[in-house]
């Protein structure tokens, strides 16, 4: 063998080794673990998760059990007790946000979403604030969303009838709600740099949802060095970045700081108050967090709304009685309003079966622990990264019999009443519990109720033929592609 071939094959077997002792010593770790399944060195449960084509081993270890991705320590939570007693009874000590290396390579600095200490309280409560302020649940962000509305059924009348994919007629939408909160403005929907970045949004929640992305997450270093679908990712990243930072660049120019018009006008005003010091709130966090905002409040809210006209195309029986309770409580002659919701029951427990039943997140984003901390018997070390299994408590047959059928009584009591239920948790819970979780409660109404006001919605195909099974991914959930006709009431 040539020399340089015997120093490669050396090098190979003392990194090998290396990266063993790492994940050896990590599995080892001082305190008594969670119990989970055994894990090989550098590739973890990987492998077995692949093989066995389930993330869950909780039928033989229980609610709380370890699992290793890669050479990283995961602690996965299971049910909604254990989920109750560490991300709301210890809130603090399980609020920190686990690491997810394709997003972090993605964002470039933290924002709002993928901070942790100080840092993330601080973003964290300007952004709450300010989303209050500019239009959260204020009466002034219904008007928005009505307003957008009136776009949005104008848009499908000129459908004519015809078979059409919802996907950006929904993403449009909903992206201009988000857009007037942090921009100051809607985009006309033919606008080529607001379709540019739909278009991203789109074909990155696809890339999103590849086996690419999960091989990232697992083996960051090495994914890096191998062509693949991820790296279309980090360049959409870039663009997105661009536009962004050319929006905020304009805001500075334009700034009148007694009369702030947006979200980022807001951010400004607070970098001026903190600017002789050290602060979280500069540039590059207001880009993140802008970015973030964008992405996360059109994302998962258009895929919901998606989901639930598949949903419905399905059973135009359950279609048939919300167009009976929108008649009987709003009528034809007025915008549904969010005073509407508490009088139609049925509707209501419509949305948040369509949120419980597609489980968008199943394990939601993953957290952190911020200290050693006993969960059960257990010893969880400090920045363990944790996996709250949402879909554990969104799927449990106590609380929801028969969990694999949509069937809105779920959420009705024996007289039709909506009932409110502790396990509906597809926005998390505890202190990293969804910043836009207001936001998208009245979207989810206030849209859905309006489309259905106006049109009967007209599947292509026979109902009983309609699959709303997701397409699945580490990440998220999705709707199969699927068309559909509108047709005027």
């Amino acid at each position: 063998m040539e020399p340089l071939g015997i120093t490669t094959v050396f090098l190979v077997i003392c990194v090998s080794c290396l990266l063993f002792l790492s994940a050896w010593r990590k599995m080892s770790g001082s305190g008594k673990l969670p119990p989970g399944p055994v894990a090989f060195p550098i590739i973890g449960n990987t492998l077995q998760l692949i093989v066995q084509g389930k993330f869950f081993p909780h039928e033989k270890y229980g609610s709380i059990f370890t699992i290793y991705l890669g050479s990283e320590r995961v602690v996965v939570l299971y049910g909604y007790e254990i989920m109750k007693e560490s991300l709301i009874g210890l809130g603090e000590e399980f609020s920190g946000r686990g690491s997810m290396p394709l997003f972090e390579k993605m964002a470039q600095e933290p924002g709002i979403v993928f901070s942790n200490g100080e840092r993330w309280k601080k973003l964290r409560r300007f952004a709450l604030t300010n989303l209050r302020n500019f239009g959260m649940g204020k009466k002034s962000i219904e008007a928005r969303i009505q307003e957008e509305t009136h776009f949005l059924v104008e848009r499908l009348r000129n459908t004519h009838g015809q078979p059409f994919d919802p996907t950006l007629f929904l993403t449009h939408a909903v992206s201009n709600v988000i857009c007037s909160i942090i921009f100051g403005d809607r985009f006309d929907y033919e606008d080529k740099k607001f379709v540019t970045l739909i278009n991203i949004i789109e074909e990155n929640g696809k890339l999103q949802r590849s086996p690419w992305t999960a091989l990232y997450n697992f083996f960051p270093t090495l994914m890096d060095y191998i062509p693949g679908p991820h790296h279309k990712l980090f360049k959409n990243a870039q663009e997105f970045r661009r536009f962004v930072l050319e929006r905020v660049n304009m805001h500075k120019e334009s700034l009148d700081p007694s009369c702030p018009r947006d979200f980022i006008d807001a951010f400004f005003i607070k970098m001026e108050e903190r600017k002789n010091g050290q602060s979280d709130f500069n540039v590059g966090s207001l880009v993140r967090s802008t970015v973030e905002l964008f992405v996360a409040g059109t994302g998962t809210t258009s895929i919901t709304m998606k989901f639930g006209l598949l949903i419905l195309l399905k059973y135009p029986e359950i279609e048939e009685k919300v167009h009976e309770e929108i008649d009987l409580v709003i009528g034809r002659s007025r915008s549904p309003c969010m005073a509407d919701r508490s009088q139609m029951p049925y509707t209501d427990a419509v949305i948040h079966e369509i949120q419980r039943y597609i489980n968008l997140v199943p394990l939601g984003l993953p957290h952190a622990v911020t200290r050693d901390v006993y969960l059960k018997q257990y010893l969880i070390p400090k920045g363990t990264t944790i996996f709250p299994a949402l879909k554990s408590v969104l799927y449990d047959r106590r609380e929801f019999p028969n969990p694999e059928q949509f069937n809105p009584g779920h959420f009705l009591d024996e007289n039709g009443a909506f009932k409110k239920s502790d396990f509906f948790m597809p926005f998390s819970a505890g202190k990293r519990i969804c910043v836009g979780e207001g936001l998208a409660r009245m979207e989810l109404f206030l849209v859905l109720t309006t489309i259905l006001q106006n049109f009967t919605l007209k599947p292509v195909i026979d109902p009983k033929d309609i699959d709303i099974t997701p397409e699945s991914s580490f990440v998220s959930n999705a709707p199969k592609s699927f068309l559909l006709c509108v047709l005027p009431r």
